[in-house]
């Protein structure tokens, strides 16, 4: 029997995972420089430090190094505050759950400050008896320790608790830390789709297909 529930939010709650991808190109659209085609693909493989000092050189902009970081960790904030919203049968499947007397919390990687504001604004942050984020645990979600304390708090065992998950490695860790995994389909992964689908218990193109969820649980 299913008695809580863990939630990842990047590409899982919150349609968000392009901003990580186009920061760059936002940013420099803030300038009023549009962006070469395949710039997000350059700055993949390159830490905060290292893109930046590539657009500072590559674009001639007159801002140091510093001001370039502090100008992508802004538009990336604002992206939470103001734009993001949920991935379709969100607040329908979390309004399910609490009906059914499942716990649920948050399990992300992002900053707790702009996550709680963007569930807030979003109106859906009620629906979470906590947030759990790897910093303030210490470890990513390629250790189970948030997964971990999440269930922890919620009195669950492991296979007692469902996570949802887009990304293949937190997939991967919470799989192998005995949790039953729903994988939730988002652009970012789509390269491991196939692996996503067989690691899972069960692999949804989005939230909205759990209309049957008294079934699941």
């Amino acid at each position: 029997m299913i008695k809580g529930a863990i939630f990842d939010i990047d590409g899982t709650i919150l349609d968000s995972m392009y901003v990580w991808e186009q920061a760059g190109e936002l940013f420099l659209l803030d300038l009023g420089i549009v962006a070469e085609p395949d710039l997000s693909k350059k700055l993949s493989n390159m830490s905060m430090l290292q893109g930046a000092e590539f657009l500072k050189e590559r674009y001639s902009l007159k801002l140091n190094v510093r001001d370039i970081i502090n100008g992508i960790n802004r538009t990336i904030k604002d992206f939470y505050y103001y734009n993001v919203q949920l991935k379709k049968g969100v607040e329908r499947l979390l309004k399910a759950m609490q009906e059914s007397g499942i716990k649920i919390v948050a399990a992300t990687a992002s900053d707790r400050r702009v996550i709680e504001k963007a569930l807030g604004r979003l109106k859906i942050i009620d629906y979470f008896d906590r947030l759990f984020t790897c910093n303030e645990i210490g470890a990513g979600k390629d250790e189970p320790d948030i997964f971990l304390a999440a269930a922890g708090f919620m009195d669950t065992l492991p296979n007692e608790t469902l996570v949802f998950e887009d990304a293949l490695y937190a997939i991967k860790t919470a799989k192998a830390a005995g949790f039953k995994v729903i994988g939730v389909f988002d652009a970012s992964s789509f390269e491991n789709t196939d692996e996503i689908k067989q690691i899972s218990d069960i692999y949804i193109e989005g939230l909205d297909e759990l209309d049957g969820i008294n079934s699941l649980f």
